[in-house]
This record gives structure tokens, sequence and C-alpha cells, in this order.
């Protein structure tokens, strides 16, 4: 017992990689043995997360569950692994979807044994992401999340996935290669990649440094802009930040249905996490300086996201689009924080801050659902086109409700927990950006109108007689799968404490 509770982070950071090794030596032929273990060792570092939540303790400041050991002194980077009130519903959220992600894959029947292993690798390297706290380890796990989804968007896409997963992976290391020369500098001029240590002496730094060899030395203050800059853009890639945004409607669209689930659920994730781990604690005066920019590229997201959302015609299009939507109330909530921490204001950066991580948790839950629901249809049917669909509710009357009680939350109606995240966000950045924030009220606006075409195109209407006869009901399995989601979504609607108190004390103790 003591043995688990010292490495609680190691145990849930590295048993799906061990459960995808054991994957491996399951004969290839045995789909279902294959599935099911996959599914059983998906749940593994899914109970150690309860585990982690019901034994984090919010009212203490600082990291816990804290491992470290070195891992290369030479450079000084070490094995350092810490989670908080940030952190905490970051790695709950990716062992709960996984899971889920997996158990809605039951279909897929070509290399069911690698399909399974990637998805399992894949979660070690978001968690490694939420769990890091030395930069190298950090930028290690940030690309290890990678390559599995360019393969699952490669070899399980749908018809265009070869430009999408090239277009996804291109992107992305666009903005890897930045963050990677960022974190040299930054360990370079500061002599360790610990985070912790970083953070306590990154303000007072002073020295300059010689680049590379060459001789060529710059002042520390333009090390800290160059390395501001690169964190900045790979993680505006990875939320997706408009104008980088074009490649998430493509990979989403061209992902299995599960890929889509995690991509949207977790994946997206990453960015956000890095602007709040990394950008604001250790470059507050550039972040502050350039506040008003993000959050005016952020209020672009959300309004042009909703925009192009409901301009769609392809169901997933249509819900791909509104992840960049939704993911500009977590920015806007940042740089709202970015640009009141430390003044007056401070209170009002908090309740942003508090919205922002809330939002990340929340669209996860009602991305992911989506995503499954839209697989659901596409399984029946064989078909995203929303124009071909229609008038299926008394086909499918059960997943029907499910479909519009996870479109609201979605939409964030009032009761369901959208509506708690997007509130605190506009609360929170009300005082601080107020036209920005009533210029994003017209985002909410069309979120109503293509949340409702959806469910129009697909529930009412008249019927279209090519599905009479078609089985279009969801199935026990997939009610099984998103069940956990629809709790969640209620729970968190009309009980948000039980969230917001874990997340709410990290936040004041880091931004306060």
């Amino acid at each position: 017992m003591a043995f688990l509770q010292a490495h609680l982070l190691t145990l849930i950071l590295f048993s799906p990689v061990a459960g995808g090794v054991l994957l491996l030596l399951i004969p290839r032929e045995r789909l279902q043995t294959i599935r099911w273990a996959a599914l059983l060792v998906s749940l593994i570092p899914f109970g150690l997360a309860l585990w982690l939540w019901f034994a984090y303790q919010p009212g203490v400041a600082g990291y816990q569950f804290v491992e470290q050991a070195i891992w290369y002194e030479a450079i000084g980077s070490s094995y350092h692994l810490g989670v908080d009130g940030i952190s905490v519903p970051m790695v709950m959220l990716t062992t709960l979807l996984t899971p889920l992600a997996i158990l809605i894959s039951w279909s897929i029947e070509d290399n069911v044994r690698p399909y399974m292993a990637l998805f399992l690798l894949l979660e070690t390297g978001m968690l490694g992401v939420f769990m890091s706290l030395d930069l190298l380890i950090f930028f290690v796990f940030w690309e290890i999340g990678l390559i599995p989804m360019y393969f699952l968007i490669n070899q399980w896409g749908s018809g265009n996935r070869d430009y999408a997963s090239f277009k996804f992976l291109i992107y992305t290391m666009a903005g890897s290669l930045g963050l990677l020369l960022a974190i040299q500098m930054i360990g370079v001029a500061s002599g360790t990649f610990d985070l912790i240590v970083i953070t306590e002496k990154w303000s007072t730094l002073n020295q300059s440094l010689t680049l590379f060899g060459l001789p060529i030395t710059l002042a520390i203050g333009t090390v800290k802009k160059i390395a501001f800059w690169a964190f900045v853009v790979a993680f505006a890639i990875k939320v997706p930040v408009w104008p980088f945004h074009t490649w998430l409607p493509d990979a989403h669209t061209e992902a299995p249905t599960a890929g889509s689930m995690i991509l949207a659920g977790v994946l997206l994730k990453l960015g956000a996490y890095g602007f709040l781990r990394l950008v604001l604690p250790l470059y507050p005066v550039e972040a502050k300086y350039f506040a008003g920019a993000l959050g005016l590229l952020a209020v672009l997201a959300i309004i042009l996201g909703a925009f192009a959302s409901w301009g769609q015609d392809d169901f997933k299009r249509l819900v791909a689009y509104s992840s960049v939507n939704h993911m500009g109330f977590v920015v806007l909530g940042i740089a709202a924080a970015a640009f009141a921490q430390g003044t007056m204001q401070a209170d009002d950066a908090i309740i942003a801050i508090n919205g922002a991580v809330l939002q990340m948790f929340n669209h996860g839950l009602s991305a992911a659902g989506m995503f499954l629901l839209v697989g659901v249809i596409y399984d029946r049917a064989h078909t995203r086109d929303l124009n071909e669909l229609g008038g299926l509710f008394p086909l499918a009357p059960i997943y029907g409700g499910i479909l519009i009680f996870t479109a609201m939350a979605s939409l964030g109606l009032p009761g369901l927990n959208g509506f708690v995240s997007e509130f605190l966000v506009v609360r929170g950045s009300w005082p601080i950006f107020t036209l920005y924030t009533a210029l994003s009220m017209l985002g909410l606006l069309i979120t109503g109108a293509y949340i409702l075409k959806g469910i129009a195109k697909v529930l009412h209407g008249p019927l279209n007689e090519k599905w009479l006869g078609h089985k279009m009901e969801i199935n026990r399995r997939e009610i099984i799968a998103i069940a956990p989601l629809m709790f969640l979504m209620l729970l968190i609607g009309v009980w948000p404490a039980w969230i917001l108190n874990v997340i709410n004390q990290t936040v004041k103790f880091l931004f306060g």
C-alpha cells in the first residue's frame, strides 16, 4: 500500500503502456480477447486515477504525489512528476475517456491489436504532459502523444485520411520545433529543466546566453521573449486558436470515432494546459502585454468557429468546428486572467481561470459524447451528410433523446455542465475585456443555431424513406459508453462544487 501511494502517478502513467505490450502477446486472430483485454487494461489507470482524486487534498498548496528521480543528470533533467488542482481533473478526464473510446471501437475489424495498443500508448503520452514537472520530460510526452494519433488517423480513418493525418503531423511538429528550442534555451539559461526551480528563479535571471556555442550573445530578456513566443505558437496550434485551427476539422472528420473522441476530449486540452502551466507563470509580463491580442484571437475563434460549424452539411465536420468555438472560451478566460493577474481585478482573473479549466473538462465530456453519437449514426447509415438524414426520431427514440441531451450540454443549457463553465468565463472576463466578452455572445447565439440545425437535420422533419427497415437505434454497448459522460454532464450542471473546489484552491494558490 505504501509503495502504491508513493508511486501512484508512475503506475497511472505507465500501466497503459504495459498493457499495450501485453496485447501484442495475444494472437491477432482472437479479436474479442484483444478488445476485452484492452478495455480491462484501460480501466486500471482509471481506477488508480479515482484513488488519486479522492486522496488529493485541495487545501494543500503546491504539487502532491510528487515523484522525482535522476534521468539525465548532465543537463539537469529529472523524471519529476506531480499533480495539482489543474492537472488532476485532466488526469481524470484522460483515464475516463480512454476506456470509453476503446469500448466504442468494437466495430474495428482490421488490425485490432495495433489499434488498441496505439490507444494505450496515446493515453500514456497525454497523461505524461499533465503530470510532468520537468520541461524536457514534458516535451517527450508531448511528442509521444503525436505519433499514435497520426497512425490512428492514417490507418483507420476514412477517405481523405492521408491528407488529414499529414496535415495534423505537420502543424503539430511545426509548433513542437519552437517548443523544443524554447525549452533548450530555458534549460541553458537556468541550469535546470525542473519546472518548480525554474518558476522560482526565472524572474531573477539576469545573465546573458551564448547561443549554441556561436559567437552570439543574447540578453536574458531576449531569451524570454523568444521562449514566450515559441510556447504561445506551439500551444495555440494545439488548442487550436484561430487562425491555427485549419488542421482540426480535417483530422476530426477523417479520424475513426474513438480517435475523434480522444482528439477533441483530451488532445486539444494539452495546448490550454500549456498556457496555464507554463506561459502564465513564467511570462507574466509578456502575457499581460499581449493578452489583448490573444483575447482577440479567442473571440474570433468563438465567432468564426460557430459560423463555420453552422455552415457544415457533414455532421462530423459540424461537431469538429464546434470545438474551435468552445475552446475559444478557454482561451478567452486565459487571456483575461493574463491581463488582470496581479492587479485590482485579480478576483475576476481567478473566476476566469476557474471557468477556463472547468470548460476544458466540460468540453472533453460533451465533445467526446457528440463524436460518439456521430459515429453511431454513421455506423448505421454509412453517411454523415445531414441532407441525407432526417426524421430519424421515430426509428431511434433512445438515440434521439441522448443526442438532444448531449447537444444541449454542448450548447450550454442551464442545468447542464456547459453552462457553468461558460458562465464563469464570461463573468470573469466581462470586467477585464468587456468588448471582447460582449462580442463573444454572438458566438453563443450562433452556437444555438448550429446545434439546433444538427438536431433538426438528423431527428426531425420528413423521414428519408431509404432508412425505413434499417436498424438505426443505439445499442447497449454504446449506451454504456456514453452513460458516464451524460451522468457527469448533469452532475456538474446541478452541483459543480465537487470539481470547482479542487480547481479553485490551486488557482488561488497560483494566481491569487
